[in-house]
């Protein structure tokens, strides 16, 4: 009798150690439930993301494509915009309350006609969308301008106008005194004005009576440069220069010896001249006086 109950109990001992052993090993391999915090400790806030995807807001962009504004394209400088726009950087840097003007940005929209003038908006579409190329023969690098748009043909228009009249009259003059050959004439695509041969040092000579509004080498493509602003509607450029004699803000005379001419960022010794008429190339042999 005590034998089997003995055996029983025996029997029940082990089959309940076998059952806490299984339960055991079933409990230390079952992994834990883990709550993954990975997405909501990385997670921006709605605001921040608001913040973060909002586009830029740059100075004047509630101008853009109006008349008398100009929308900043890659490769611009405050110099190569007063060219492009006939106007003296120093006025457009005053008009936009620029601290730095080596500073501007791509897409930011500034003012290049005098408060409280009227610009037509054809004049202002042309000058906003057309690049500014390099001075012809130019061997320094060009500033990219993909963003720009293709030329329109408003410049093709403004280049068969004849000189003003009236006010804006002036009376040219060729810008050496020798007999400098012209070594490449105007084209409006490849080159805004006319190259003319010469030997270095020869006198370069304002060809006509205006106002220095820019004189050093800022400009890639032009070498030592001098624009000279005549009135409100024309300009010139002499490039190339070996040395400059005049000072911006200076006032010149027609005739008057303003630089020495030079080979500055080009491949030979040569004058590169440009009128521009209200930013616009225009070609010079439709301006200057038979030689």
């Amino acid at each position: 009798m005590w034998s089997v109950h003995g055996r029983t109990w025996k029997f029940l001992c082990i089959g309940v150690a076998c059952a806490l052993l299984a339960a055991c090993a079933s409990s230390r391999h079952a992994p834990a439930p883990v709550e993954d915090r990975t997405t909501a400790r990385h997670a921006p806030a709605p605001a921040a993301m608001a913040t973060a995807e909002a586009p830029k807001v740059l100075p004047g962009a509630e101008n853009a494509g109006k008349p008398g504004y100009y929308t900043v394209k890659p490769g611009d400088t405050l110099i190569r915009i007063a060219l492009e726009t006939g106007q003296n950087w120093r006025d457009i840097a005053r008009w936009n309350g620029l601290d730095n003007p080596n500073v501007i940005e791509v897409g930011q929209v500034l003012r290049v006609a005098q408060p409280g003038t009227q610009v037509a908006a054809a004049n202002n579409e042309a000058m906003s969308s057309r690049p500014l190329p390099p001075a012809s023969g130019s061997s320094a690098p060009q500033p990219s301008a993909s963003a720009a748009r293709p030329a329109t043909s408003a410049p093709a228009a403004a280049a068969a106008q004849p000189a003003a009249s009236g006010e804006d009259e002036v009376a040219w003059g060729w810008p050496i005194s020798g007999a400098g050959a012209v070594l490449a004439g105007f084209d409006e695509q490849k080159n805004k004005g006319l190259d003319i041969g010469g030997r270095a040092g020869e006198p370069v000579l304002a060809a006509a009576d205006g106002r220095v509004v820019y004189a050093g080498a800022g400009l890639r493509g032009y070498g030592n440069l001098i624009i000279l602003k005549h009135n409100n509607t024309y300009l010139t450029a002499y490039a190339h220069n070996q040395s400059l004699l005049v000072k911006e803000d200076q006032s010149v005379r027609k005739g008057q010896k303003i630089a020495e001419m030079g080979s500055t960022d080009t491949d030979r010794v040569k004058l590169h001249f440009e009128i521009r008429r209200q930013g616009k190339p225009v070609d010079p042999s439709r301006y200057l006086p038979p030689r």
